[in-house]
């Protein structure tokens, strides 16, 4: 069992940045992939980005354009998302998630099998 406490979110203005983390208690998170996702109001929760424990490879999400960096912290159990330059749009509740045992980076919701509460972070305009 791997528990996922999501941080970090807030009420940022549009151009501003968001640091949000996950932390990951329970079994060694070293095997693990782990990525964020996020819901929009109204909308299907969607992949962001995720990343590998064991290599360090990343895969982010076409509209993220640069403005986001996943990063993971091996000591600490916790993986981080910077998001800089946010936007109206980036408004939603983001969410930690965890699989074990892909060589892969999966984007599908249906694939992970950990999930966290979610931070929300709203983006004035």
């Amino acid at each position: 069992q791997v528990h996922l406490v999501e941080s970090g979110g807030g009420l940022v203005q549009a151009g501003g940045s968001l640091r949000l983390s996950c932390a990951a208690s329970g079994r060694t998170i070293s095997m693990f992939i782990t990525g964020w996702f996020r819901q929009a109001p109204g909308k299907e929760r969607e992949f962001v980005a995720g990343i590998s424990w064991s290599s360090g490879s990343t895969y982010l999400a076409d509209f993220v354009q640069g403005r986001f960096t996943i990063s993971r912290d091996n000591a600490k159990n916790t993986m981080n998302l910077q998001i800089n330059s946010l936007k109206p749009e980036d408004t939603a509740v983001y969410y930690c998630a965890a699989i074990q045992g892909l060589s892969y980076i999966p984007r599908e919701l249906a694939d992970y099998g950990y999930w966290g509460q979610g931070t929300q972070v709203t983006v004035s305009s």
